[in-house]
């Protein structure tokens, strides 16, 4: 998925008068400041395509923001282009500047999907809490016993919405170990091979199409459940999320028609998604009609969980950790690469017996992935 995100433009600090700020010339002193040398004749303004709601949090024009807030960005030194807006009309607000400032004290880590190791925490608890109350203009509140930290809006969105899915939809969870060890050979290949040497590739991008290939072959789990209209939505395309953690919340931007991209596709569209985020402009089109979402919580070192549903999506598939274990292979025991998926499911939508099959399908591409060719 190609990164849509328009050139940085060059953003008026607060000492710059409106007109400049719109686009018109304007003369170099100010009211108050001195006359200027002589009139300058001002530009007729172009006109503006109108920004449409999905595009109110990417940069693809004049940054909305107040004053007190650009002139909070310039003392901070962020570029307000590089700030996630989640204020109204794609208005970049104080904390929107505040999370971006955290971000770029904690490095490329913070917004980071799926790094291949697991992060670092501050040693002990004394050690994660003092990290907190030493973040500046961050609103954060600390005594001796307690540390209170405002919930971003990203977060608090994120957290309602999943309360409404854990509420909403009835989930169920099956779990299944795998022998991950032929998927992990193609990763292995691949990425020495000179024609991906200008592509990550990772195993979140074999097993996503491991996933689309299950999908395939069992379409009726591509749903969603439409209350309004008592109707269940058989979807015929794939918007593949692709949930990352963040410190201002969990974010899931899918891949659209995920179903007709390639292995190659898959890598690269997953590599866009990455860097749009360290970028901090992932959109709200980025987020939207998603289908069905992957979740790597392997990263963390975590063999197994439960994940909860994207709000609106059917299914989510969760991704362990992937590590050498003693397997039984033609009735000898071998070391192997192992790991355990596990798929959570709407059950309005998808039965025990569907997703299971869903589930059994995806670990069987991926233990013998030679099947991806013949079911794909």
């Amino acid at each position: 998925m190609a990164e849509q995100v328009a050139a940085p433009v060059e953003e008026p600090t607060a000492e710059q008068p409106a007109a400049e700020q719109s686009g018109a010339e304007e003369p170099k002193n100010l009211v108050g400041y001195g006359a200027s040398a002589a009139p300058q004749r001002r530009r007729r303004r172009r006109a503006e395509p109108a920004q449409s709601e999905d595009d109110q949090q990417v940069p693809i024009g004049r940054i909305l923001a107040k004053p007190p807030v650009r002139k909070l960005a310039r003392d901070l030194g962020i570029a307000l282009h590089d700030v996630l807006a989640t204020g109204p009309e794609g208005t970049v607000t104080r904390q929107d500047v505040l999370a971006a400032q955290q971000r770029a004290i904690g490095g490329d880590t913070d917004a980071a999907y799926f790094p291949e190791e697991s992060p670092q925490a501050p040693e002990g608890l004394s050690g994660a809490m003092k990290s907190l109350r030493d973040q500046p203009f961050s609103g954060v509140t600390s005594d001796e016993r307690t540390t209170r930290v405002p919930i971003r809006s990203v977060r608090k969105r994120t957290a309602e919405a999943m309360v409404a899915s854990a509420f909403t939809a009835p989930h169920v969870t099956v779990f299944n170990e795998i022998d991950m060890t032929h998927a992990m050979q193609i990763v292995a290949q691949l990425r020495t091979a000179r024609e991906w040497a200008d592509v990550k590739i990772s195993p979140l991008a074999v097993i996503a199409k491991a996933l689309l290939v299950a999908i395939r072959r069992n379409p009726e789990v591509n749903a969603s459940w439409d209350e309004a209209a008592q109707e269940i939505v058989y979807k015929h395309y794939v918007n593949l999320g692709i949930a990352a953690a963040t410190p201002r919340g969990l974010i899931v931007p899918n891949l659209k028609d995920a179903h007709l991209m390639t292995l190659r596709e898959l890598a690269e569209g997953i590599g866009d998604l990455a860097r749009t985020a360290r970028a901090g402009r992932t959109s709200l089109r980025d987020t939207r009609d998603g289908t069905i979402t992957v979740t790597n919580y392997g990263v963390f070192d975590i063999d197994s969980g439960t994940p909860i549903l994207n709000p609106g999506e059917s299914a989510i598939l969760g991704v362990g950790a992937i590590k050498q274990k003693p397997w039984v292979v033609d009735g000898q025991i071998v070391p192997r690469q192992v790991a355990t998926l596990s798929l959570s499911f709407d059950h309005r939508l998808i039965d025990g017996a569907l997703g299971a099959e869903l589930l059994r399908d995806v670990s069987a591409v991926l233990e013998d992935p030679s099947l991806g060719l013949v079911w794909g």
